[in-house]
């Protein structure tokens, strides 16, 4: 069988399985969390912006893929529709501090901020975090192979690093 890329943009998340490969880039302050069974190597990737969408709740039609708090629940639901008996386990990338020191103290900590709403809400969700690349101010891209699970991290004019 063919093995094809799923791209998963900013504020979104897709389900794959083996063969393909869940692929999200420009993961700056954001979060990527790959979601993973190994027994049917069926996965999800989220590539969330924002910790936690409560004080947006009632501002607007907000989407659902954006947030920690929202996404990561809803795209473990949708994993466990199409897996029988899950054993679920996660990895993070991203993170990162992308804005100098001129910047407004609202944006400083957005990408500390969303590593520990994710750990936060995949501990609620019982998933362990089995690897994690995160922090620091470069931009990476996510490559997560549902074959085996590896996950292939490139960091913006760095080496790239496998967890």
């Amino acid at each position: 069988m063919m093995q094809t890329e799923i791209r998963v943009g900013i504020s979104d998340y897709k389900l794959g399985k083996a063969p393909n490969k869940l692929i999200t880039v420009g993961l700056g302050s954001c979060i990527g969390t790959i979601i993973y069974d190994e027994k049917t190597k069926v996965g999800g990737l989220s590539h969330i912006m924002l910790p936690d969408s409560t004080m947006f709740i009632g501002k607007q039609d907000i989407k659902i893929a954006k947030f920690a708090d929202l996404a990561l629940p809803q795209m473990v639901t949708e994993l466990k529709q199409q897996v029988p008996l899950p054993r679920l386990k996660a990895k993070i990338v991203g993170g990162a501090s992308m804005f100098g020191f001129n910047a407004s103290a609202a944006s400083i900590g957005i990408g500390q901020r969303n590593i520990e709403a994710v750990e936060k809400v995949l501990k609620e969700l019982r998933i362990p975090i089995v690897a994690k690349h995160v922090g620091g101010n470069a931009g990476r891209t996510m490559i997560v192979d549902l074959n085996d699970f590896k996950t292939t991290v490139r960091i913006v004019n760095q080496e790239v690093v496998y967890i």
